[in-house]
C-alpha cells in the first residue's frame, strides 16, 4: 500500500508539473492542452478500470497490458517535456535579464515547442513498440573462441531463445514467422531458457502447434524453466491447484519436443568428442532459488567443456562465473532489456534495466567465462518493445588457435 501511495503521488506531481509548466511557462497552446488532458483521463480510467476488476487468481488479462501500455504512451514523453524544457529554460535564465516582455514570451513559446517536439520522439517510438516493435525478431550472431574447446565442436552452432511470454501473444502470424525464421539458422542445438508462460500453463496451449514446427536440430532441444514458470504470481485456490498447474507447464515441454533439464546434466557427443549441456531451475538474486547448481553439475568434472542455462543472468554474477568448476559459457534472459532502450551497435547500448542487472543484454566475459543474455523472445507487462528488440541468438563456438 505504501508504495502505491508514492507512486500515485509521483504521478500527480508530474501531471501537475506538466500542466503547469505546458501554461504558465511555456506557452502550449491550449487547445493542445485540452486534447492531451483529455487523453489522460482516458488512460487513467482505463488503468482504473482495469485494476478495479483485476483478479490475482486469474492474474494479469491482455487489456491489463494495454492499460499499461497507454500508460507509458503518456508518461513517458510528458516526462521528457518536463526535463527538456526546464533544461532549456535554466539555460535561457541569463538571456532573461535583458529581454523584454515581447522576447521573454517568444523564448517560452520556442521553448515549449522544442520540448514537445522531442517529446514526441519516444511518444512515436512507443506507439511503433506497442504495434510493430514487439514482434520485430532480429537473429544476433556472434562467435566466441575458447581455447579448450574439443576439436569436434570446432564450428558448432547453438541457437538460443528465452522468455516466450506465450500468455501475451496476439498474433499467429507474427509468431509462426519468427519459428520459420528460427528454422532457418544453419544450428546444430536448440535451446530455450525459460518463461514458457507469464503463469499458467493453459497460455501455450494455442500455440503448441506453432512450437512443433521447430526442426528437428541434430544435437537436440533443450530448456529450462524460468521465474514465471512456477505459478508464483496470482492467487491459486489450493495448493494442489498450484502444483497441477506446475506439473502441466513441465509437460508442455515434452507437446513441442523440448528436452527439460530440471537441475540435471546431459552429454553432447560429436565424432567421439563430448561437451556437458547443464540446465539449472530458476535462481535469481531478489527471485525463487530453485536452481541447484552443485545438483545440476554432478558427475560432470572441471576439465570439461560446460554450456550452461540459467534463466537469470544475476545466478551467473553471484554463483557462477568465479565458480571452481570454470563454466565456460551460461545463457539465460530474464531482464528483456526492459523492452524499452536504446541500441546502435558499437555506439549506444543502453536501458534503464543497467542500473538493476549488470549484465542485461547481449555477451559479457569475466576471466574468459561467458554469459549471454538474450533479450527475449516475447513480451511481459508493457505490451511492446521500444528499441530493444525480441531476439533469436545464433552463437557459434570456435576453437582458439
Amino acid at each position: 500500500m505504501t508504495k502505491l501511495i508514492i507512486i500515485i503521488f509521483v504521478v500527480f506531481f508530474l501531471e501537475s508539473l506538466f500542466f503547469s509548466l505546458g501554461i504558465k511557462f511555456f506557452r502550449f497552446n491550449r487547445l493542445f492542452i485540452k486534447i492531451v488532458f483529455a487523453y489522460t483521463l482516458l488512460s487513467f480510467s482505463f488503468l482504473g478500470y482495469q485494476l478495479f476488476k483485476y483478479d490475482r487468481s486469474l492474474g494479469a488479462s491482455h487489456s491489463f497490458y494495454w492499460a499499461v501500455g497507454s500508460m507509458v504512451a503518456h508518461m513517458v514523453p510528458k516526462i521528457v517535456a518536463i526535463v527538456v524544457g526546464l533544461f532549456m529554460w535554466f539555460l535561457s535564465l541569463p538571456l532573461s535579464f535583458a529581454a523584454t516582455n515581447t522576447t521573454s514570451v517568444e523564448r517560452r513559446e520556442f521553448i515549449g515547442k522544442l520540448s514537445l517536439g522531442i517529446a514526441a520522439i519516444p511518444f512515436l517510438g512507443i506507439l511503433h513498440g506497442l504495434w510493430i516493435g514487439k514482434y520485430n525478431f532480429r537473429v544476433i550472431s556472434k562467435t566466441l573462441f575458447f581455447e579448450d574447446l574439443p576439436d569436434a565442436f570446432d564450428g558448432f552452432k547453438v541457437l538460443q531463445i528465452s522468455d516466450l511470454h506465450s500468455g501475451s501473444f496476439d498474433n499467429k502470424e507474427k509468431i509462426a514467422y519468427a519459428v520459420d525464421l528460427i528454422n532457418e539458422q544453419d544450428a546444430d542445438l536448440f535451446l530455450f531458457t525459460g518463461d514458457i508462460v507469464n503463469t499458467k500453463a493453459e497460455e501455450f496451449l494455442p500455440w503448441v502447434d506453432t512450437f512443433k514446427g521447430l526442426k528437428d536440430f541434430t544435437y537436440g532441444k533443450y530448456s529450462v524453466l524460468g521465474n514465471h514458470d512456477y505459478g508464483e504470481y496470482v492467487l491459486w485456490p489450493s495448493v494442489e491447484a498450484k502444483e497441477a498447474n506446475f506439473k502441466s507447464i513441465k509437460d508442455l515441454h515434452k507437446k513441442v519436443d523440448f528436452n527439460l533439464l530440471l537441475n540435471q546434466n546431459v552429454s553432447i557427443s560429436k565424432d567421439g568428442a563430448s561437451i556437458k549441456l547443464i540446465g539449472v531451475e530458476n535462481w535469481g538474486k531478489n527471485f525463487k532459488q530453485a536452481g541447484d547448481l552443485e545438483l545440476a553439475s554432478k558427475g560432470v568434472g572441471v576439465k570439461d567443456f560446460k554450456i550452461l542455462m540459467s534463466h537469470d543472468p544475476s545466478h551467473w554474477e553471484y554463483e557462477v562465473k568465479n565458480h571452481s568448476n570454470n563454466y565456460h559459457l551460461t545463457l539465460g534472459g530474464h531482464t528483456h532489456g526492459l523492452q524499452f532502450g536504446i541500441e546502435i551497435p558499437g555506439i549506444i547500448k543502453w536501458s534503464p534495466i543497467k542500473y538493476m542487472y549488470k549484465q542485461w543484454a547481449g555477451l559479457y566475459e569475466h576471466l574468459g567465462r561467458y554469459v549471454y543474455v538474450n533479450r527475449g523472445f516475447g513480451f511481459h507487462a508493457f505490451p511492446g518493445r521500444v528499441g530493444i528488440w525480441p531476439e533469436i541468438t545464433v552463437l557459434e563456438l570456435k576453437r582458439r588457435v
